[in-house]
């Protein structure tokens, strides 16, 4: 299963690139030198790292995401998932809900997810 893991400042990166999709590499570079402090090669290591996952494309200097934020999160959730809980939803819902209680609204949202999902 792909790695689908990001760090903090990787996780920034995306949500730059996401906000403001399709943009510029040169817009991107200004962008990314304000609000992270990076240099230009900084900015391009990290777009080809996001190109080489699939997650986003430079394609003649235009940066736009092949896969959507909600799309991301989804395919980073399952990976979690399959990896600390040998892909058991169940399990995972166990862990989680072992050091907190679910509140009714909670509970109802996940049954209709569930009902949903059969």
């Amino acid at each position: 299963m792909e790695d689908y893991s990001l760090g903090l400042v990787e996780g920034k990166f995306a949500e730059l690139v996401w906000s403001r999709e399709p943009l510029s590499t040169g817009e991107l570079v200004k962008l990314c030198q304000e609000e992270l402090g990076w240099k230009r090669t900084t900015t391009y290591t990290v777009l080809k790292k996001f190109n080489g996952k699939g997650i986003f494309e430079n394609q003649n200097g235009t940066v736009k995401a092949l896969m959507t934020r909600d799309e991301f999160y989804a395919r980073q959730s399952e990976s979690y998932v399959e990896r600390s809980f040998q892909g058991s939803l169940p399990g995972f819902l166990t862990a989680f809900t072992s050091r907190r209680k679910l509140s009714p609204e909670e509970i109802g949202k996940l049954k209709q997810i569930i009902e949903e999902n059969r």
